[in-house]
């Protein structure tokens, strides 16, 4: 694990060294100048050498000013370590979820990966800066601090060894308790997530059902086990610091006590009681920081595992070795074709399809919900693959092509249409990057989105909203419609895609793609029997399987199913 998070520190590795060798550094200047404050009491003051007082004051100065500039400096390195370290972190983490197949990110869940990007990563964060800075302070001055009190009193110094293995025993116990609590702590921040993203999401349904209330009670209930489950680890945590300050606070005053007894039998100076004492002060706090650290760790070692469980994960579709570039045509075969979201063949959405539909056709999909109407088509640009059987694109297996040069000829108009924050234009870009203006309006037209585009002040300027929200759901689909066009597929793939806008503009938009884009393979799924009356043939869909493939007057003659959703559609467009 620590192997694969090190990796993300790449061009930050001179501060991530800096930042311990200027710790060090400070702590040494740090423990010297107890010593050069005994030499003061013991010799300075006590003889009343002046000279030799004010010689060591000066060095006692400029050490504590070292020590102030290699904290500086430690402070500055270790904030561009860390910092550089969770930008890199979350930069490796979204291009590996970028590579994610649709399972891949099913198996997480989005919410789960924006905690992991979030709050996850800032934890790791923390926990880095005070590693390469706390951690290296704190056993460098104990070190060092117990050197100075061994050369002051050995036997004296003897009491901080045989205290700091009771406090490692007592750490390493309330790790052990803890770690399980926060590892519940952020899988629990996941749905509250969750819960977040899908009530600011559906907040237009929220206020229109007057469902503020329920949705605050589900708020509360998931916040409320965050803090139950936080209250719980944090009070394992919490016997860290009575434990370390009992046990070193012990230890001091048998320290002073004993020494009383020295100073008095004159076996020992003032001067070095004091410097004692400091160090005993030094150690102490030196053990503060590695408790505070330990529960930065343990916080963040939950995090870490769960980041790391995102870097490992390999995508389940990869580029073959030698990847076909180049989609000769939009024929598409499905060959015994089954498919399972989990794997298990004894549970497939789509059993045992063979279909074959020829380049340039028009094809329609119907079938009641949940009939697999949207897996069978996620499958043609490999979204998912196959569980068994093979499908061909112009010829060639699927998995035959690269990722990129399948999808760049299977444009796919999904039925949760999403348009970014951005202009019209730069949201149709994203079929085509370098699209000229006059290729975008000839897109538009053909998803009939001219038309209300140019009826705004601002064309095709029009800035859209996060989610397209300051759009109406036509408009939305219509805008994603022109977005796959621009892409000029051999494949065009339509989920339902037509569904929020009226049965005139389908007509034309159906029209267009006949008229203009005839070449084009068409994959229509709908719900409305108009949608799909004029296709070349129609797959009607039933419980995972095809019950049939053929065309519209045919179904409607042999086909029980399809001849029952036109009788019901079309009876109620006459009761109308």
């Amino acid at each position: 694990m620590i192997r694969k998070l090190m990796a993300s520190i790449r061009e930050y590795k001179r501060e991530s060294l800096l930042t311990p060798l200027f710790v060090t550094l400070e702590v040494i200047l740090e423990v010297l100048i107890p010593f050069f404050m005994a030499g003061i009491i013991d010799i300075g003051l006590a003889n009343a050498d002046m000279p030799y007082t004010i010689r060591m004051g000066i060095i006692l100065a400029v050490a504590a000013l070292l020590s102030l500039i290699c904290g500086a400096l430690s402070g500055k390195y270790a904030a561009a370590a860390s910092s550089g370290f969770a930008k890199n972190l979350r930069k490796d983490m979204y291009y590996r979820i970028q590579g994610f197949s649709f399972s891949n990110i099913d198996k997480f869940s989005a919410e789960s990966l924006v905690t992991r990007l979030t709050t996850d990563v800032t934890n790791v964060q923390n926990a880095y800066q005070m590693v390469i800075r706390i951690l290296i302070r704190g056993p460098v001055m104990l070190i060092f601090a117990l050197i100075m009190a061994m050369g002051i009193n050995f036997d004296l110094s003897m009491i901080f060894l045989a205290a700091i293995p009771i406090l490692g025993f007592g750490l390493f116990f309330i790790a052990i308790k803890a770690h399980p609590h926060f590892e519940k702590v952020f899988r629990t921040y996941d749905q509250l997530n969750g819960v977040v993203r899908e009530d600011v999401t559906a907040i237009r349904t929220v206020k229109s059902y007057v469902r503020e209330d329920y949705e605050n009670s589900i708020f509360k209930r998931i916040s409320e086990k965050v803090y139950e489950r936080f209250v719980s680890a944090e009070k394992i945590v919490a016997w860290n610091s009575p434990l370390m300050q009992f046990t070193m606070y012990f230890a001091i005053l048998l320290i002073s006590w004993l020494a009383g007894e020295l100073i008095v039998e004159e076996e020992m100076t003032t001067g070095q009681l004091m410097s004692m004492i400091v160090y005993a002060t030094q150690i102490l706090s030196s053990l503060m920081m590695l408790s505070m650290v330990f529960v930065m760790i343990i916080i963040a070692s939950s995090s870490a595992e769960r980041i790391v469980e995102v870097l490992s994960e390999e995508s389940d579709l990869k580029d073959p070795e030698n990847p076909v570039n180049e989609v000769a045509d939009g024929s598409i075969d499905f060959d015994n074709v089954n498919f399972s979201y989990s794997g298990d063949i004894s549970k497939c959405s789509l059993k045992n399809v063979t279909l074959h539909i020829k380049s340039g056709e028009t094809i329609g999909i119907i079938g009641s919900t949940g009939s697999a109407k949207s897996t069978l088509v996620q499958l043609i640009p490999r979204l998912y693959d196959v569980t068994s059987g093979t499908i061909s694109v112009g010829g060639r297996n699927v998995r035959d092509y690269g990722l990129e040069a399948l999808r760049s000829q299977v444009a796919m108009v999904l039925q949760k249409n999403t348009l970014f924050s951005g202009t019209i234009k730069e949201n149709l870009r994203w079929g085509d990057e370098n699209a000229s203006d006059d290729e975008i309006k000839r897109a538009c037209i053909l998803s009939q989105a001219d038309e209300f585009i140019s009826s705004f002040p601002d064309g095709y300027d029009t800035y859209i909203e996060q989610g397209g929200t300051n759009v109406s759901g036509g408009q939305k689909q219509r805008l994603c419609i022109a977005r796959a066009l621009l892409k000029k597929p051999k494949i065009l793939i339509l989920d339902d895609s037509t569904s929020a806008v009226d049965t005139r503009t389908d007509a034309l938009i159906r029209k267009a793609f006949r008229e203009d884009i005839p070449n084009t393979t068409k994959i229509i799924i709908a719900q409305r029997i108009s949608s799909v009356e004029d296709a070349d043939r129609v797959i009607v869909m039933d419980g995972g399987r095809v019950d049939a493939f053929d065309t519209p007057e045919n179904l409607l003659r042999t086909n029980r199913i399809y001849r029952e959703v036109h009788d019901s559609q079309m009876k109620g467009g006459e009761k109308k």
